[in-house]
């Protein structure tokens, strides 16, 4: 019997798993489809700062040319890669929607990882050191108030006190 409910939960989740396959593998090679996601991966070159595939304002005139170029660069077969590659030399890479992940550009990309990381550290260790200081004075309080309670050492304070005039900031 836990043999059959094994092999049953077996094929089930085989089942399962070639159906989210064919689901996400749908209208993957379609030709529309791939123009929808390359028009959202970059940016109309009039200055409406919209991407490409969204640049909707009236009289645009780039988006047009520049739908058609994506359309033939697809329907000639070049890869993504090779598409943006050629819009990055034509437009230069202000047109890629994210820059590329090479140079000064991933450079950009990590910094602000980094700094907040040495932030956050920075601002432990800095929190330890208050808590550490807030701990030795209390320690420093505690001596002197253990001091002044031992009568020996109260008649010492004094004496110096006395043979010095001074207060002693006591």
């Amino acid at each position: 019997m836990s043999r059959f409910m094994h092999s049953s939960w077996s094929r089930c989740l085989q089942a399962t798993m070639l159906a989210v396959v064919v689901c996400f593998s749908l209208g993957a090679t379609d030709a529309g489809s791939r123009f929808v996601d390359l028009g959202h991966r970059l940016m109309c070159t009039c200055g409406c700062s919209q991407l490409l595939g969204e640049c909707n304002h009236v009289g645009c005139p780039e988006s047009g040319r520049e739908r058609k170029e994506l359309s033939d660069a697809i329907a000639a077969g070049k890869s993504d890669q090779q598409i943006f590659d050629w819009f990055a030399t034509k437009y230069g890479t202000t047109v890629l929607a994210a820059p590329p992940n090479s140079g000064f550009n991933r450079l950009a990309w990590i910094a602000p990882f980094v700094v907040l990381a040495a932030a956050l550290v920075g601002t432990t260790f800095l929190v330890l050191r208050w808590s550490g200081i807030k701990l030795i004075k209390a320690q420093a309080a505690a001596a002197t108030e253990s001091a002044l309670t031992d009568p020996a050492e109260r008649e010492r304070i004094e004496r110096i006190r006395r043979e010095t005039d001074a207060d002693g900031g006591f």
